[in-house]
């Protein structure tokens, strides 16, 4: 709330150039900055499709700031993550998002929060987007009860309203999104389920099988590879033979876009979406980014490629970096608002990891809870040590 609070201040001292706090700032009212900007956008590659989404893209001064924070905020979050998981605070799997932030926070910008996304055990980012804070976010990687899943679902498990995780097991994810799919369509609601999974996930068969039965059924499905370059430690052309992810469809359309540009990827998500939406059935993105952790918090992430290699990328193409830098470029913020807004940021996390560091685990009479809709129809021989526990949903 102070963090809030402050950054309000600030943003009002821009606007008046009246002392905040102690301190003067030059007055800067708003309608000095320009309000919207259309920019050129990479060429998406196509396949079964004759025409692809546009080559440009309007970005209004809210919508920047808003993706900035957004891609920002999971950022600044994943490092703590890795701070809190070398200190031993946060045990188990943890598999890290930096440098994929442009995915999540264009996905996002593109769909409606009724809309529905389901994604593999690099979730935290998407936990976020789909509106879980940040401090139930961390409550959770420390296995607390205010975390997201009361502590017991850990880094790979988090759920919110149409977002169904978080899952662990490779590929797993991808026909129970087309059967999230299938539901809309069912029930005729106009809306549509994301299905995401990785390049290594690409060759498991029950992907290919989902792609059948979805083309068939004409699901309103948009298949998203996130091709980051490695599966685990193998590198995609020593893994695929085909590394043409989005063709993987063969009779669903694809295409394949610049995943480290936040606005490529609204874009032909809003392409997809619209697809979809209009009753054509499935189509498959492939999303070109990279990730600057190893796979998980096990791996060091330099033994199969350098350091030099993921620094060119940090240097060429940081989906954060690349969006501040339009914005400032065109005169749509400033450095100090970036600077504001940052400071905010580190604020929020730290404030929830020290939540999450502090908060209660879950009691063992929580240990039961939410496995059954009510409470279980019949005893199961070999629980009777959890006789005494019910079942609470």
């Amino acid at each position: 709330m102070k963090s809030m609070l402050s950054a309000i201040s600030n943003a009002l001292c821009r606007v008046t150039g009246r002392k905040v706090a102690g301190t003067v700032v030059a007055s800067r009212s708003y309608a000095d900055f320009t309000p919207r900007v259309t920019f050129d956008i990479k060429k998406c590659d196509l396949h079964g499709l004759e025409v692809g989404p546009p080559l440009k893209a309007e970005l209004t001064r809210a919508q920047g700031l808003e993706y900035y924070r957004t891609m920002q905020t999971v950022r600044r979050m994943e490092l703590k993550a890795d701070q809190l998981y070398k200190q031993k605070i946060i045990r188990g799997f943890c598999h890290l998002y930096d440098g994929q932030e442009a995915c999540a926070a264009g996905i996002e910008a593109a769909i409606n929060l009724s809309d529905h996304l389901i994604t593999a055990y690099r979730a935290h980012g998407y936990t976020f987007t789909r509106g879980v804070s940040v401090k139930e976010i961390m409550a959770e990687l420390t296995g607390r009860k205010g975390g997201v899943a009361k502590g017991k679902g850990g880094s790979m498990h988090m759920y919110a309203p149409h977002f169904y995780g978080g899952n662990g097991i490779v590929g797993a994810q991808v026909p129970l999104g087309a059967g999230v799919a299938l539901a809309c369509r069912y029930q005729g609601n106009d809306q549509i389920c994301v299905s995401l999974y990785g390049d290594g996930a690409a060759n498991q068969g029950q992907i290919f099988e989902t792609f059948n039965m979805a083309a068939l059924w004409k699901l309103p499905c948009i298949f998203v590879c996130e091709n980051n370059k490695y599966g685990m430690g193998t590198s995609v052309e020593r893994a695929s033979a085909s590394t043409d992810y989005y063709k993987r469809g063969d009779f669903i359309p694809g295409i394949r876009v610049d995943g480290m540009d936040v606005l490529c990827v609204r874009e032909a998500t809003k392409f997809a979406a619209d697809h979809c939406r209009s009753g054509k059935g499935p189509i498959l993105m492939e999303l070109q980014t990279y990730r600057y952790h190893g796979h998980s918090m096990s791996d060091p992430g330099v033994s199969y490629r350098t350091r030099e290699e993921i620094q060119e990328v940090r240097s060429r193409s940081d989906p954060i970096f690349m969006l501040k830098e339009r914005m400032l470029s065109n005169n749509m913020a400033s450095v100090d608002e970036f600077k504001e807004m940052d400071t905010a940021i580190r604020q929020e996390v730290e404030e929830a990891a020290q939540f999450a560091m502090s908060d209660l685990e879950p009691p063992l009479e929580d240990l039961c809870n939410h496995i059954f809709a009510n409470n279980p129809p019949l005893d199961v021989r070999g629980t009777n040590q959890w006789s005494t526990l019910k079942s609470i949903s």
